[in-house]
């Protein structure tokens, strides 16, 4: 019995980066600098992630500025006062809004891979933002000049090429981050803005052959930062059966920090196709008591009684730190739960055996 096991993205910059990132945006340091520092934890990330045993791994997303703002990053036809993201310790994140078209992506995200490739033998995972993450850039009032449906038909575009230059690339296989989907929910109750991303994200995926969707994957939780959730106040349950109408092959899901789990398990059960296998998040990256290998496998021994083995595989809840500025988690403790995840994941199989 083989349960695949997978990293979601971040792992926590080192505390040099972090005082590097913060002193670029002052103008205190060049960018050659920063791309110094940069190369370096992307270096130290690497060799920390080969140390856990991880059979595939990730830049722990060292040069993105954050997994959701990529590729906007250095956008001129951007403006303050979009979107704004409240999380349930008060703080707040705010998106900007798009000020005219037509839309391109600044940057892709093979350019992180194609940099990781070069430091490591083992498969790398890419993890790219959803279309219906970068759709909420477009503004209420709307663009003059720049209808919303011209915005989104070059959105997904620039999206299938986000994930296209990955698969091209060589990427072990790419996750497309859903984070906004229980928030949906949570704005909308009757669950249309929800349906709305489905469709758009679907619309993506669409442009891939059922071969090239076997290496795609989405990844949803209620959000991960500084400790705090954007929407853990939503019922899993009612996310589930519409997120498993995605047109892809992989699902990875936030699963150690629910209260719930019986009824996590039945809802995935309920919902998921034959074809699709669900990555069940063994490491909860909010807390930061490193969980025992023991309790890992447990965990996932428990899971495999509802949910069949061979559609099984293990992850963590998010991505450790995923915006440049979270400094919750130590990188130690990070790379710690992975290593846990590693080693109660080959236990589960043992004993699965």
């Amino acid at each position: 019995m083989k349960i695949p096991t997978e990293p979601i993205g971040s792992v926590p910059r080192p505390a040099y980066l972090v005082q590097a990132l913060g002193a670029f945006s002052k103008g205190e340091i060049n960018v050659q600098e920063l791309s110094r520092l940069t190369d370096k934890a992307l270096a130290e990330t690497i060799q920390l992630f080969e140390q856990t045993g991880s059979p595939v791994i990730s830049d722990g997303e060292q040069s993105k500025p954050s997994f959701v703002t990529y590729p906007i990053s250095g956008m001129k036809e951007l403006a303050p006062g979009g979107v704004v993201i409240p999380f349930a310790d008060g703080h707040t994140r705010q998106l900007p809004k798009l000020t005219a078209g037509a839309f391109r992506y600044q940057q892709y995200a093979n350019s992180y891979l194609d940099k990781a490739k070069t430091l490591t033998k083992l498969p790398v995972k890419q993890a790219v933002i959803s279309a219906s993450a970068i759709s909420l850039l477009y503004p209420q009032e709307g663009i003059a000049g720049y209808t919303r449906e011209q915005f989104i038909a070059d959105l997904v575009n620039e999206a299938e090429a986000d994930i296209r230059k990955c698969l091209n690339n060589g990427a072990y296989n790419v996750q497309i981050d859903f984070t906004e989907a229980r928030l949906a929910i949570k704005l909308d109750p009757s669950k249309g803005l929800l349906k709305m991303f489905i469709d758009l994200n679907n619309q993506v995926l669409d442009r891939f052959t059922a071969d090239e969707r076997k290496r795609l994957g989405v990844h949803s939780c209620p959000g991960g930062d500084h400790d705090s959730t954007h929407s853990a106040d939503v019922p899993y349950g009612d996310l589930l059966p519409l997120l498993f109408e995605l047109h892809a092959t992989n699902f990875y899901l936030e699963y150690a920090g629910e209260k719930d789990k019986a009824g996590v398990l039945a809802a995935i059960k309920k919902s998921l196709k034959p074809g699709q296998r669900v990555f069940l998040g063994v490491t909860d990256v909010l807390n930061p008591r490193v969980e025992t290998p023991e309790e890992i496998c447990n965990l996932i021994v428990d899971a495999a009684k509802v949910i069949p083995a061979d559609q099984l595989g293990t992850c963590d809840d998010c991505g450790f730190s995923p915006f440049a500025d979270d400094v919750s988690t130590a990188r130690e403790i990070a790379f710690a739960k992975i290593k846990a995840r590693i080693e109660g994941t080959a236990l589960a199989e043992k004993k699965l055996a």
